[in-house]
């Protein structure tokens, strides 16, 4: 594990309740945090990922690390045979994504993308729910994710665009991977954004509506912001024969609801869905596709997909013009 942050710790403590796999080593450039991990873990502790890369027994590594740091470590961890497995964004830019992509090519290995929120329960029966059919062809998926009431994030790189990727790579990575997921590729994006209160540090917008085009026809919408005093997490998608709604995806309460055009309200309780931890789950998927030599189950391209998306967005906000995605 490279990355002993909350993410990676995160990452650890459902990896090391895995059969098939082993944590063997951490490390960080803090020494503390590796401390910490370690205990934590019960995985020893490394002062450098070098040294961790040279284990013999080594056959894979989860890069937790900041979305800046991706590429590099993903590029050495492929030229010593490793196995990867990068949090979300997949990197801050484009290019970082491709060079990503074809060390692990060059090497032989996989190289998946951590786009957990594919398996958390809510978005897990949408996305099911659109891929049986029941409410026929998506037409449209709007997406609402706004929070805060605080002034800045406390980690120095999570406030600079150019070492985070932005609110909508940072943040909204999940959220646009869902569209994705729903609606297929994006074609054209027109984005507004503004960067609001002095006292948050960011040198990005720290609230956006972007609006989508996707190939297949259907339109989306996602409205991101950190400075929402009150939190909502809320979505809709429409199709030619029916509509789903949700409402407070990661709480308690939340609620699926969806009816056919010829069918009566149907509400699933999102606490009720039976399904495997999602970061467990995602990380069993990848430990099986090392096994079993399959493919990565979220391939570099839907990563990079995502951060193109994003890319577009900020363009167009900065321009006042719709972007087009393929070209970054």
């Amino acid at each position: 594990m490279i990355g002993c942050g909350g993410m990676g710790r995160s990452l650890g403590r459902q990896l090391i309740q895995l059969e098939g796999a082993r944590l063997v080593g951490v490390t960080d450039i803090s020494e503390a945090a590796v401390a910490q991990a370690s205990e934590e873990l019960k995985a020893p502790g490394y002062p450098s990922v070098e040294t961790l890369l040279s284990l013999p027994e080594l056959d894979a590594v989860l890069v937790a690390a900041p979305p800046f740091e991706h590429r590099r470590l993903a590029e050495l961890a492929a030229a010593r045979g490793k196995h990867l497995f990068v949090e979300k964004p997949m990197a801050a830019n484009t290019a970082d994504c491709d060079a990503m992509a074809a060390a692990a090519e060059a090497a032989g290995v996989l190289l998946s993308v951590g786009q957990v929120l594919r398996y958390y329960p809510c978005w897990w029966k949408i996305i099911e729910l659109v891929r049986e059919g029941v409410i026929g062809k998506p037409l449209a998926v709007t997406v609402t994710r706004i929070s805060g009431g605080w002034s800045g994030w406390s980690v120095p790189w999570r406030n600079s665009l150019e070492e985070s990727g932005g609110l909508l790579m940072e943040v909204n990575a999940h959220e646009l991977d869902f569209m994705g997921q729903v609606c297929g590729d994006v074609e054209r994006v027109y984005a507004e954004a503004d960067h609001y209160l002095d006292e948050d540090p960011s040198d990005y917008p720290n609230l956006y509506f972007v609006s989508l085009r996707f190939k297949s026809g259907a339109v989306g919408m996602l409205h991101s912001s950190t400075l929402s005093t009150i939190n909502d997490l809320t979505g809709k998608v429409q199709g030619s024969e029916g509509t789903i709604v949700y409402t407070d995806g990661f709480g308690p309460d939340g609620v699926i609801q969806y009816r056919r055009r010829d069918g009566e309200l149907q509400t699933i309780r999102v606490a009720e869905i039976e399904k495997e931890q999602p970061v467990r789950h995602e990380l069993r998927l990848f430990v099986e596709a090392v096994l079993g030599g399959s493919p990565a189950p979220i391939p570099a391209t839907e990563g990079r997909r995502n951060v193109a998306v994003a890319l577009a967005a900020y363009e167009s906000a900065r321009t006042g013009q719709p972007a087009d995605p393929s070209r970054f």
